[in-house]
């Protein structure tokens, strides 16, 4: 079982503030058997208050850090969705501030392991972009599996790494966006050693109210 197919596997990094085609998660990966999802909590959502870090002009303009002592990704909660919070920046020579929806989430017996989760749509509202950072250290060749309330979604691959972590992204088709809103809990699996998974729950709670609010 696995995520759907798509004939592309070409995986390309999207900014916000640009359009850019990205493959959904593949289906032809096995499932690992090994995942063991530890309880996780929603780190707190980034304070309005906060004075953003800019990240750098390789990473996308709305960022997401995985654990509580990391930064907080640059922007305004400009709402609350359960645990779900809607982020938006003003990047510097756009016209328009940009917004996506994003949940950080650590494993409680594992501080090290967490996983920022972003939903944004392209510049051109074509197409919508689910992007996950994991921590630096996750075993790339085995990508990110994914799990929704029981069943195997598929599996993604990893796009590239930064100083905040690694990314994978796919594109949030409308089977899979479907699934995320009648949802209750996504477990995204990721992998330290090529025997192991670590699942870490994403809770789905507000994501569909989450996403109608994304401008």
């Amino acid at each position: 079982m696995g995520f759907r197919s798509l004939a592309q596997s070409l995986l390309v990094t999207v900014s916000i503030a640009a359009a850019a085609t990205t493959p959904v998660f593949a289906q032809q990966q096995p499932t690992p058997a090994q995942a063991k999802p530890p309880a996780a909590a929603p780190a707190p959502a980034p304070a309005p208050t906060t004075a953003p870090q800019q990240p750098s002009a390789a990473n996308p303009n709305i960022q997401a850090t995985p654990g509580q002592t990391q930064p907080q990704a640059p922007g305004t909660v400009k709402s609350n969705h359960g645990a779900w919070s809607v982020v938006c920046d003003k990047p510097a020579g756009a016209s328009t501030e940009q917004c996506a929806l994003m949940q950080n989430v650590i494993a409680e017996d594992r501080p090290e392991v967490g996983l920022s989760v972003v939903v944004l749509k392209t510049a051109d509202r074509k197409s919508k972009i689910l992007r996950v950072l994991a921590p630096l250290g996750v075993l790339l060749p085995n990508g990110l599996g994914l799990n929704v309330d029981g069943k195997d979604i598929g599996r993604a691959y990893f796009v590239r790494c930064f100083a905040d972590g690694c990314y994978a992204e796919v594109v949030l088709e409308d089977e899979l966006l479907k699934t995320f809103r009648s949802g209750a809990q996504a477990t995204f699996i990721v992998f330290q050693t090529p025997e192991e998974g670590i699942g870490i729950p994403v809770d789905l709670k507000g994501f569909a109210e989450g996403f109608d609010a994304l401008p």
